[in-house]
């Protein structure tokens, strides 16, 4: 969801071209919260920022529907005072709006498959929230309450794998990894998964599961 025509143009033929993605809606701001609820879309590529009615509210009017999609925010450089905003609000990626036609096409796989998103140009600003918020030390101690499988799920997590991909990895059910990843979430402050993910990588999460092999398919 975009209000400038050409990008929504762009958008459309990058998607359609893809083979896989296909695009059921564009439109632009004002319109869009109807629109997700006529089509009920998987992902949603939604701009940060719109002259009639701006991302974040479609984020937070469309993060309550039964189901929701999952929405990347697109945004550009001079936009990072959103970020912290839009993932607290629920978006489950941020991608650039430079972004090159194939990761484009990747990152919808990804949002679709239950992934996340996060744009290597929107680390900082999302690290920079934390420390500004005086978060660093804050964000230590509320690790130390994790359990060592809550610990070794976040480490996942951090990785960009979904529940399923969790599941399969510590040869848990679907609904166990849910669980964890509910309470780890919880427990670090009521983060999302991206900045949960952000987490793992700032604490040193992911240098524990790096050199665990993974199980045979």
């Amino acid at each position: 969801m975009d209000d400038e025509r050409l990008v929504r143009s762009g958008l459309r033929l990058i998607l359609d071209s893809a083979g896989d993605i296909e695009v059921v809606t564009d439109c632009g701001g004002g319109e869009a919260v109807a629109e997700v609820r006529a089509h009920r879309p998987h992902v949603l590529l939604l701009d940060i920022r719109m002259p009639d009615v701006d991302g974040l509210t479609v984020l937070r009017q469309v993060a309550a529907l039964t189901p929701a999609p999952a929405v990347a925010m697109l945004t550009t450089f001079d936009a990072s005072q959103y970020v912290d905003a839009a993932l607290r609000s629920g978006a489950a990626g941020l991608l650039m709006k430079n972004t090159a036609p194939e990761q484009l096409t990747h990152a919808v796989r990804v949002l679709a498959g239950g992934g996340k998103i996060l744009a290597p140009e929107a680390v900082e600003p999302v690290i920079g929230g934390y420390l500004t918020a005086g978060r660093e030390s804050d964000t230590e101690g509320r690790l130390a309450v994790l359990t060592g499988r809550e610990r070794e799920v976040l480490a996942l997590v951090g990785e960009g794998l979904s529940n399923q991909e969790v599941a399969r990895r510590l040869r848990l059910s679907y609904g166990t990894v849910k669980d964890h990843v509910s309470s780890l979430l919880a427990k670090l402050g009521g983060v999302n998964r991206v900045q949960a993910a952000v987490i793992a990588d700032r604490t040193g999460l992911l240098d524990e599961t790096a050199d665990r092999p993974e199980p045979p398919r």
